[in-house]
C-alpha cells in the first residue's frame, strides 16, 4: 500500500508541474508509461495460463 501511496504523490507533483510550467506534452507521456506498465504487469500474471493451454 505504501507503494501506491508514493504513486500517487508522484502523479499529483508531476500535475501540478504540468500545470505550473504549461509543460501539457509531459501528460500524455505518463500516461502511455502507465498504460505500458499496466500491460507487463497484466501479461506477466497471465503469461503461465496461456502457456498451460499449448
Amino acid at each position: 500500500m505504501r507503494s501506491l501511496k508514493n504513486l500517487g504523490r508522484l502523479l499529483r507533483e508531476l500535475w501540478a508541474f504540468a500545470r505550473e510550467h504549461k509543460a501539457w506534452w509531459i501528460v500524455p507521456l505518463v500516461v502511455i508509461l502507465l498504460l505500458v506498465a499496466f500491460l507487463l504487469v497484466g501479461v506477466s500474471t497471465i503469461s503461465p495460463f496461456i502457456y498451460s493451454l499449448f
